[in-house]
């Protein structure tokens, strides 16, 4: 329902990925071509996250100029967040109406930091009032903008044969190595796994696949 009313037509759609087991995954429509994670954030991530941070700063990784990143500066909104950036890293698989707003703003922003683009979403209007209405329409109510959620998304995707976890609150995206369009939803749920085994006692994380419809 989000996608239709940003202007996408119906050739992707997302599905729940229901379990990291072989069986499970073969459930899911391919190709995938993002993958969401919802996971908490408690006091290990943040610990572990400022640890990841310091060691590519001083590493440094090799990020393809063409991987498109945004800052996050709105409250509430990783989840509209995830989503563009899901969509604006498949943009040439994606048919878009047009009048879509999504596609207005992904052309806009394109040559934008990732600071700009955070900025530009906060005066957009018809993503963020999409997004409302959208998350009005759910079975829980939304949070408020100003209400503080431990729970956050970001979005898994294949850029050029590499595997990028996009996070607004991270200051660049992180590189988790080599990927294919064949292997790329098992190698993301590798990735989510790493979520889950650093904090073995939550139970409160969930997947969901960009598939094609």
């Amino acid at each position: 329902q989000f996608l239709k009313q940003l202007g996408i037509h119906p050739d992707w759609q997302f599905v729940d990925v229901y379990g990291m087991e072989p069986e499970l995954l073969s459930m899911v429509p391919r190709p995938v071509c993002a993958v969401l994670l919802l996971f908490p954030i408690t006091e290990k991530y943040e610990t572990f996250r400022t640890e990841e941070e310091e060691r590519i700063k001083a590493k440094g990784q090799d990020v393809k100029s063409s991987v498109y990143f945004m800052k996050q500066t709105i409250n509430n909104a990783c989840g509209t967040i995830g989503l563009i950036h899901a969509i604006a890293n498949n943009r040439d698989k994606m048919n878009f109406e047009t009048n879509s707003s999504l596609k207005k703003f992904l052309e806009d922003s394109l040559s934008m930091t990732p600071e700009e683009r955070a900025k530009y979403l906060e005066t957009y209007e018809a993503i963020r009032v999409t997004h409302e209405s959208s998350a009005h329409e759910g079975q829980t109510e939304a949070p408020s903008i100003d209400e503080k959620v431990d729970l956050h998304f970001i979005a898994l995707v294949n850029v050029g044969g590499h595997l990028y976890e996009l996070d607004g609150r991270k200051p660049f995206p992180i590189n988790h190595g080599e990927t294919t369009d064949d292997s790329f939803l098992e190698d993301a749920i590798e990735v989510c796994k790493k979520f889950m085994e650093r904090d073995p006692e939550e139970l409160r994380f969930n997947a969901i696949a960009l598939s094609a419809a």
